[in-house]
């Protein structure tokens, strides 16, 4: 059990004398570590699958189970991604080496002085948790390039759809006004999208509530605008039902408008010649919902467990725009969490699929 919590790291201790672990722990956690205990290489593995350390101290030499069985069990599981340290009272030096080979990156000899064990503690965990926050950062900008590069292909797609009817000369001269105004609409939501993500990786970035409070109604008449001409190339027919009252979610506005276009330009690729429903109605209590619904082909039932998974297409690649990377509803989902709510589907009893975006009610502005 975690004998004490602090900020520094977690370190699980394995030894199969209580005294051992009784002083080691005491000490560790005075200098404001947490520590988990083992008594045997078996309690050893339990506690490390239940929950990760950032370092083990690990007695080499355990009746049953000794240290070298607990590190070749710990590389079944997979990469070893923790610091292993071995304890030991033999100065062996074929056993040193042979521990080395095994995976430790340091040893402490019994009797050990309480300097030398924090020191080495002190330098292992800082690399493992740098190294930890390096990674994290590394797939927050993965994310964030993910992010930027999927949804900048929504408004460039209308820049480029309203620019080749203008090129063409087909269209009639009463919608030049309208393609002109979507091409300039459209590069404005592309460098919109750019401020907004640098903004939200920004600490110091301060938000007011008016910002994180989306118009359901009003995003619903936006999704209708925007794609209007583009929906009425494909054959689709739109369905708009408004919110009976108004309804404020809490999100920013941008980022709604950014995830339900994802579901609508979807309908545009998988389902032309049908109907898009396009409606806002209340949800779960303090929740409201944006619905994205055609009459397309749907989802087939063996292939709905991984809608949501990124990389992941789920169409004919003849229907593929050669952009699509798999990313469009795995980052959706995950953007509407980070919001307090839901997206998921929902096949149609006459066929077709339904998007469902769940959010919750803003907070009354002042």
């Amino acid at each position: 059990m975690a004998i004490a919590a602090g900020n520094s790291g977690r370190i699980l201790v394995v030894d199969d004398q209580s005294v051992n672990l009784r002083v080691v722990g005491t000490l560790l956690t005075r200098q404001g570590y947490e520590v988990m205990s083992a008594s045997s290489g078996e309690e050893a593995l339990q506690r490390y699958v239940e929950t990760p350390p950032d370092l083990i101290l690990l007695d080499m030499m355990m009746p049953g189970m000794d240290g070298f069985d607990v590190l070749a069990a710990l590389h079944e599981l997979g990469p070893l991604q923790v610091p292993v340290v071995f304890v030991t009272a033999a100065h062996d030096r074929d056993l040193l080496l042979r521990a080395f080979d095994a995976g430790v990156v340091d040893y402490v000899t019994k009797p050990f002085l309480p300097e030398e064990l924090l020191a080495r503690v002190a330098a292992h965990v800082g690399l493992k948790l740098t190294r930890d926050r390096l990674e994290r950062v590394a797939r927050e900008r993965e994310e964030l390039v993910n992010l930027v590069a999927h949804d900048l292909k929504n408004p460039l797609g209308s820049v480029l759809f309203a620019a080749e009817l203008l090129r063409s000369g087909l269209c009639k001269a009463e919608r030049i006004p309208r393609y002109l105004q979507m091409i300039h609409e459209s590069a404005d939501d592309a460098l919109g999208y750019i401020r907004h993500y640098l903004e939200s990786q920004s600490a110091s970035r301060d938000r007011s509530a008016s910002e994180e409070r989306a118009d359901l109604g009003e995003t619903l008449q936006w999704l209708h605008t925007r794609y209007e001409m583009q929906l009425e190339a494909r054959g689709i027919r739109v369905d708009l039902r408004p919110p009976s009252a108004p309804a404020h979610v809490a999100i920013h506005p941008r980022v709604l408008r950014q995830v339900a276009e994802n579901l609508v330009t979807n309908a545009m690729k998988y389902a032309p010649g049908s109907e898009l429903l396009l409606a806002a109605r209340n949800g779960a209590p303090g929740y409201w919902q944006l619905i994205v619904a055609d009459r397309g082909p749907g989802i087939p039932p063996e292939r709905q467990r991984e809608l949501f998974k990124p990389f992941v297409r789920l169409h004919d690649e003849a229907k593929d725009d050669g952009l699509s990377n798999g990313l469009g509803l795995s980052l959706a989902k995950r953007i509407i969490a980070r919001a307090g709510g839901q997206l998921w589907y929902e096949p149609r009893r006459q066929g077709g699929a339904r998007f469902i975006i769940e959010l919750p009610e803003a907070a009354v502005a002042n």
